[in-house]
């Protein structure tokens, strides 16, 4: 199909991407997402729907919590004040996007007592949140989807596309942390490196010991479920790992992606035609890209700041742990000149490589030609050099599993 606005709109993808180019000197803030799943006390499942479900928490919340995401229907779908979004996922997992964040202290006093706040309110009925990265108890497509349109859409198509899209929409639940860039090249940097520490980063944040209502059958489980949810916008963006890679490969990869959804008359629209083939004659409105650039699901996403998206959802003290481990790897310069020289050489073929290693031997594999756990404990060393030593009492938890050889889903195993 002839598509006579493509180029003007993988420039307006380039301009969106820039203009999140920060200067020197002001960067080095995270953003932080975790997602929970609300459980019983019996571990098993809670919906948004049911009497005091996750529609009755978001209302609870909502005195804290002022601003509101109310549907067309009424249905209320999050809550936030200034710095803090409280969403739901597709079955409706509790999310919290919260920063961007100038110290660890910060992050860890808001994510301590945003639980807190959650633990207490789910206590009085025998509920509870639950921190892994997969439903402790139930199958994904047993699980009630939230009222949201958008997410039928999803639901339709991913569940068409391959084996695991339900799973992932409905079952898992993630650790995600942002960063900035100064820039194109320092974020074209950031990707790939980022992109070849997407499996060892998987490993060191592996908490999902169950799958589908019964134990794992092998290690990093959400990394097999992303594998086989969409292969057209989930993994490695082609060409990434590439030191030749550009924001134009980065923005084709957009348009060349089916929409599933899109907007249209004010709410959503099913859509099965690419972005580029949608805006094939008019030239995207930043809305627009904004939408396009969020139905991307790639491990490493890129806005105008960077989302690194492999790790599980942990608890609390985890998940400072790894944002003071992003800290330390992205916000120096000699860490990023370490992981150059870590890293070289890191194909698209040994990147796939590694993830079938890991998720078979754990510490054991054999990753980009080299034992994981001596990478695992390099990218550590890394991080902690470039570290304050405030910063670096954070690091700790995550320390002490790599140290252990071991995982949060091993620990629960065992």
């Amino acid at each position: 199909m002839s598509q006579p606005a493509r180029q003007s709109n993988i420039d307006a993808l380039v301009r969106f991407f820039e203009s999140g180019i920060k200067p020197h000197g002001s960067h080095g803030k995270l953003g932080i997402e975790l997602e929970q799943i609300v459980v019983r006390n019996d571990n098993s499942p809670v919906s948004y729907s049911e009497e005091h479900g996750v529609a009755w928490l978001l209302s609870q919340l909502s005195e804290s919590y002022p601003e509101k995401t109310v549907d067309s229907e009424g249905d209320l779908l999050g809550v936030a004040r200034r710095g803090e979004a409280i969403t739901i996922e597709p079955a409706a997992q509790v999310e919290l996007s919260a920063g961007p964040f100038d110290t660890l202290e910060h992050a860890s006093k808001v994510f301590s007592a945003y639980e807190s706040t959650l633990q207490n309110l789910l206590a009085q009925n025998g509920m509870r949140i639950v921190a892994q990265g997969y439903h402790p108890s139930a199958t994904a497509r047993s699980l009630e989807l939230i009222p949201k349109q958008r997410y039928d859409f999803m639901n339709r198509y991913l569940s068409a596309k391959d084996s695991y899209g339900p799973c992932m929409m409905r079952g898992s639940a993630s650790t995600q942390i942002s960063i900035d860039f100064t820039s194109v090249d320092d974020c074209l940097r950031k990707m790939r490196l980022a992109y070849a520490l997407v499996p060892l980063l998987s490993l060191i944040c592996d908490n999902s010991p169950m799958f589908e209502g019964k134990p794992r059958t092998h290690k990093l489980m959400r990394t097999d479920v992303w594998r086989h949810t969409d292969c057209d916008r989930c993994g490695l963006v082609p060409g990434a790992l590439n030191k030749d890679f550009t924001l134009e490969r980065y923005a084709q990869f957009v348009l060349d992606t089916p929409a599933i959804v899109m907007p249209q008359d004010g709410g959503w629209a099913y859509s099965e035609k690419t972005f580029g083939e949608i805006y094939a004659n008019q030239i995207m409105t930043n809305q627009e890209i904004e939408h396009a650039v969020s139905m991307q699901f790639p491990d490493v996403r890129l806005k105008t700041y960077l989302e690194i998206r492999p790790a599980d959802s942990m608890p609390i003290p985890y998940v400072i742990a790894y944002a003071a481990l992003i800290k330390g790897l992205f916000y120096s310069e000699n860490s990023l000149d370490a992981l150059d020289t870590l890293f070289e050489g890191v194909t698209a073929e040994s990147f796939e490589a590694a993830k079938d290693e890991l998720m078979q031997h754990g510490y054991d594999a054999v990753v980009y030609g080299k034992p994981a756990a001596e990478l695992c404990d390099s990218i550590m060393g890394i991080a902690l050099k470039a570290l304050s030593a405030e910063d670096a009492t954070y690091l700790e938890p995550l320390m002490q599993l790599v140290q252990n050889r071991t995982t949060l889903a091993d620990i629960a195993e065992s």
